[in-house]
């Protein structure tokens, strides 16, 4: 009988771009689908912050 640590630090997803896919099951791609996804959304909302911050600059100075 096989003993399950349940709070043992469990590896953490990563994917780097470009890595070999061949040995990942469809779940996995699933997994890192989501993850991108979720990292594509969190890039993007940054930049509109940025854009947001940029343009209230412009504001001030062009004044």
């Amino acid at each position: 009988m096989a003993f399950i640590d349940d709070d043992r630090p469990r590896k953490k997803i990563v994917h780097d771009i470009g890595q070999d896919l061949s040995l990942l099951s469809e779940t996995e791609l699933d997994e890192r689908v989501a993850i991108l996804k979720d990292e594509i959304l969190r890039l993007e909302a940054d930049k509109a912050k940025k854009r947001a911050s940029r343009s209230a600059a412009d504001a001030v100075f062009k004044l």
